[in-house]
């Protein structure tokens, strides 16, 4: 049971990280606190082409993951 807890705990942490730098890869879709500050000066806010589609989609897989785990972790607490 230990083996399975240290293994969840570095899932969760390998997909923090990684979610992280997902979400930071995204560009701005505007209307927030970046257009107060001259950030919104993008051109194509309605265009999405197919690399931010994937990374869409690939920043959810991940997401996913890292609620499972941390679910996972918590079931493994509550019946040790």
């Amino acid at each position: 049971m230990e083996i399975l807890n240290w293994t969840l705990i570095a899932v969760l942490i390998l997909t923090s990280v990684f979610l992280t730098m997902l979400i930071l890869m995204h560009k701005g879709k505007g209307g927030g606190m970046s257009d107060m500050f001259g950030g919104g000066m993008s051109s194509s806010l309605g265009s999405s082409g197919v690399a931010e589609r994937n990374l869409n989609r690939f920043t959810a897989l991940v997401a996913i993951v890292w609620v499972a785990s941390i679910i996972l972790i918590g079931v493994v607490v509550r019946f040790q």
